[in-house]
């Protein structure tokens, strides 16, 4: 039982410090392929690295009545091309009357990605098998109105090819749902009651009639709501400086440093228990932060420290639960059951609150804000895995060496 438990922790070690260095340094596979460093693939924002700043005026008529919701939705649409490119961090705001602003980070070719943000969208109704029924030009007009029951619907006209294909397809489909989708991401699932077959028809379902006025400037444009005339672009540097994030590195590097060596030198076998989950915890939230394509900001980063700091809390609760157990007679594994069954409370309400208020962060927050979240609920369902699970399972394995002297359990 010993020699099992020994052979399991070096495996453990072994992992962990090869995990590491996998992370640090990156690691040649075959070929032209390797892993590169986590560092070299994290994706910084605009405050660490600079980026892209690109102003539009949209062309439309000051006393369009119409005008706010046409922007809102071209707002939409750069907003859905940009997270579909991975840069789901890049603000994007409405400067004065009829402009609209974007920051992107880390664009290495601007003209590219500033023409794709403005060029026509593919608009397209698809079946529900999949087949594409008609596309953006075959919708003559689509004007938000009244229905039944005064509810905001939105009354479209087809051209009279698009009126036979979707005269065919709604007889064919009736009672099933018919999706709308710009650039293959659905922006209405309406299902069809009856055939269309004079070439109108009415989508319902919308919550109120600005809602309806953005689906049918997205559907009678096929794509923006709005002509857009690119009036500004050029580069823009980090905003917190060009050694602002080396310093952060440097200054993160020292205080994990003086947190594993604290929790070794008072904690001993159990701290350096603690060190393994809080390495692997690291190893786990940069490396999701990367394949999640995550673009780190300074929010962002405030996010994992906090985490980190609930990542040693929750530590500490456990040991020291661990310590009462073991001072009121209880032998060392007893003690481990019991400590770990004690602090799995405290810790599960603390993380779930803050898991809650995460959550709540990014679902109505914006920019750097969901970048503080989305951190945060990664470093939070790490810290739960590291803390509860692999603390738990490694310590096992210490106590499985027969170790019986307390001091070095911390006791």
């Amino acid at each position: 039982m010993k020699a099992k438990s020994g052979w399991k922790l070096l495996i453990v070690i072994f992992v962990i410090a090869f995990l590491s260095y996998v992370a640090l340094n990156g690691i040649p596979l075959w070929g032209p392929y390797e892993i590169p460093p986590l560092g070299q693939q994290v994706r910084q924002g605009l405050d660490l690295q600079g980026g892209l700043y690109v102003v539009y005026e949209a062309k439309v008529e000051p006393n369009d009545p119409d005008k706010d919701s046409k922007i809102t939705g071209a707002m939409r649409v750069i907003r859905s091309r940009l997270d579909k490119e991975g840069q789901n961090e890049a603000p994007v705001s409405r400067q004065g009357d009829n402009r609209i602003q974007v920051e992107i980070p880390g664009i290495q070719n601007p003209k590219e990605l500033a023409d794709i943000l403005a060029k026509p969208a593919v608009l397209e109704f698809e079946g529900p098998e999949g087949d594409i029924i008609i596309t953006g030009k075959d919708v003559k007009s689509a004007k938000p109105a009244y229905g039944q029951g005064n509810k905001p619907v939105v009354a479209f006209e087809l051209h009279s090819e698009g009126a036979e294909k979707f005269a065919e397809a709604t007889t064919k489909y009736q009672g099933q749902v018919i999706r709308i989708l710009l650039d293959k991401n659905p922006i209405s699932e309406p299902r069809v009651n009856s055939p269309i077959t004079g070439g109108e028809g009415i989508i319902e379902g919308m919550q109120d009639i600005e809602e309806a006025k953005q689906l049918a400037n997205l559907i009678e444009s096929g794509a923006l709501p709005v002509e857009l005339e690119q009036v500004e672009i050029r580069t823009i540097g980090a905003t917190l400086g060009v050694n602002a994030l080396k310093q952060a590195i440097i200054a993160g590097t020292i205080c994990i440093i003086a947190v594993l060596l604290f929790m070794l030198l008072y904690y001993r076998l159990p701290g350096l228990v603690a060190d393994l989950a809080l390495v692997l915890y690291i190893i786990i939230v940069m490396a999701v932060i990367v394949i999640a394509k995550i673009t780190l900001t300074l929010p962002g980063i405030a996010g994992i420290i906090l985490s980190v700091g609930m990542a040693v809390d929750a530590n500490v609760i456990i040991f020291e639960r661990i310590k009462e157990e073991a001072r009121s007679g209880k032998t060392i594994k007893a003690a481990m059951d019991m400590g770990f069954s004690k602090a799995f409370r405290a810790i599960l309400d603390s993380n779930i609150t803050t898991l809650i208020a995460a959550v709540v962060l990014l679902y109505f927050g914006t920019g750097p804000i969901q970048g503080f979240a989305k951190t945060l609920i990664i470093g939070i369902i790490a810290s739960m895995f590291t803390t509860i699970s692999f603390n738990r399972f490694v310590l096992k394995l210490v106590i499985g060496l027969n170790i019986k002297n307390k001091k070095l359990y911390g006791i």
